[in-house]
């Protein structure tokens, strides 16, 4: 597993003096690019041969949120290509080996001239040595879209929601989301299904639906057409 070791920052943490969850999406987004990057096959390797991978899907799993100030390491693995799909597992932890956080993630490499699939080339597949499955409930790709919903005001991707691939980035799809859910809401899981590209001037019609318990909210964030461009469920509680 490719790892590096952080200390959590006051910008990384909310109200409470823990870290967010979109700091963690954060730090396994950042993770993943110091690998790629450290082994030759970062944003430069794939501009220059107009590829790019893309997020089909998040799986994230919290036990606990660090404290400010408290020392992690972050951890990242692939372990399975599958045609033009990738996957990768992420582990933070402490010092001493207790399990914060994990997840699973699901890529697709794409040709971002002809925006159609592509298969990894071989140097790619040797540079990406896999490792073992994380042991963790893997969740399903897809996610159900509950009936009804409520729908709010529309909001505009602007620059600030794009990375270097010139679309919205998954961890502001997140971001968004976030939005609509209790201050309160303890998030234990989140899981993002991508399903169109979000681009600059792109107009975002966000739905919530809760479940009757309050323990799972899901937010569409669609186009003016109804067609999603992301799905994002939370499950958690909430703390008194």
């Amino acid at each position: 597993m490719y790892t590096f070791q952080s200390r959590i920052r006051y910008s990384e943490v909310g109200t409470d003096g823990k870290l967010t969850l979109n700091s963690l999406l954060d730090y396994f987004q950042d993770c993943s690019t110091f690998h790629s990057e450290d082994i030759g096959l970062g944003v430069d390797y794939l501009k220059e041969r107009n590829m790019a991978w893309l997020l089909s899907s998040w799986q994230i799993v919290v036990e606990r949120y660090p404290n400010l100030c408290e020392n992690v390491i972050i951890g990242t693995s692939p372990y399975e290509f599958k045609a033009f799909m990738g996957y990768r597992n992420f582990l933070m932890q402490t010092e001493s080996g207790e399990r914060l956080a994990y997840a699973n993630s699901i890529w697709s490499l794409m040709d971002m001239k002809k925006m159609i699939p592509a298969k990894p080339p071989k140097e790619m597949v040797e540079g990406y040595v896999l490792s073992e499955k994380l042991p963790m409930d893997y969740a399903p790709r897809k996610i159900t879209i509950p009936e009804g919903g409520i729908q709010n005001e529309a909001v505009q991707v602007g620059v600030h929601n794009l990375d270097t691939n010139g679309h919205m980035n998954n961890g502001q799809h997140v971001r968004m989301a976030m939005q609509y859910i209790p201050k309160n809401f303890h998030i234990t899981q989140m899981r993002a299904e991508y399903k169109k590209q979000a681009l600059l001037g792109d107009v975002i019609i966000p739905v919530v639906s809760i479940d009757e318990q309050e323990t799972l909210y899901t937010v569409v964030l669609g186009a003016e057409s109804g067609t999603p461009y992301s799905i994002v469920e939370f499950t958690g509680k909430k703390e008194t």
